[in-house]
């Protein structure tokens, strides 16, 4: 009865929806290992331990320690010299967060459910701003708030840029799809990532 009750758009949004869930998990620990001083600034959980505190629990992502911020208010924290927390659990639950806003915090589309093409097509630029971000965000004595790319010397690790570019290219495929479906036009945006601020989901 569940595959009765699908579209072909519903399993396209099932399928794009699970990528992107593995993508964000895998985006995590990368992120972790890279950054462990960022374990010390949390609860004092292991890596597993935090990765499962975000992805084993659906729909909304809101935590005390982040006071209570979601989406991109959460991811915002991490670009904050001033935030004294684990900033990659705040980028990652934030980030995920605003992903399954996007999806409407469903885990499965059925023939009635219906997505917002703008949505998507917002949080794959978030996702880009969050990304210059990382890599030109500084604390007081100029070192990185976190680490995305190879110290001076060392070679350079393009694994993070294309995991986020897979992240990216799901979010603006299903964006694709879902506007020649429902015949809307997607507004384009075309200011600087350098200066534009996270753009609300």
């Amino acid at each position: 009865m569940e595959y009765l009750a699908k579209s072909d758009i519903s399993f396209v949004a099932d399928a794009h929806l699970q990528s992107m869930e593995t993508q964000l998990r895998e985006m995590t620990g990368k992120l972790y290992r890279r950054n462990p001083i960022q374990l010390t600034r949390g609860p004092g959980r292991d890596i597993e331990e935090r990765i499962e505190e975000i992805f084993s629990r659906p729909g909304e992502l809101v935590f005390r320690e982040l006071y209570e911020r979601k989406g991109i208010d959460a991811m915002s924290l991490a670009f904050n010299p001033e935030y004294e927390g684990d900033r990659v659990f705040a980028l990652m639950a934030g980030m995920t967060d605003m992903i399954r806003s996007s999806y409407n915090y469903k885990d499965s589309f059925f023939l009635l459910d219906q997505l917002d093409a703008q949505k998507l097509y917002d949080s794959a630029r978030n996702i880009e701003i969050a990304v210059w971000r990382l890599n030109n965000s500084v604390d007081h004595n100029g070192e990185p708030l976190l680490l995305v790319d190879s110290r001076r010397g060392e070679v350079r690790n393009l694994s993070y840029e294309r995991l986020f570019g897979k992240m990216i290219a799901t979010q603006d495929n299903l964006a694709s799809v879902i506007s020649q479906k429902s015949h809307r036009t997607i507004t384009k945006v075309v200011q600087n990532v350098a200066t534009m601020a996270f753009l609300p989901i």
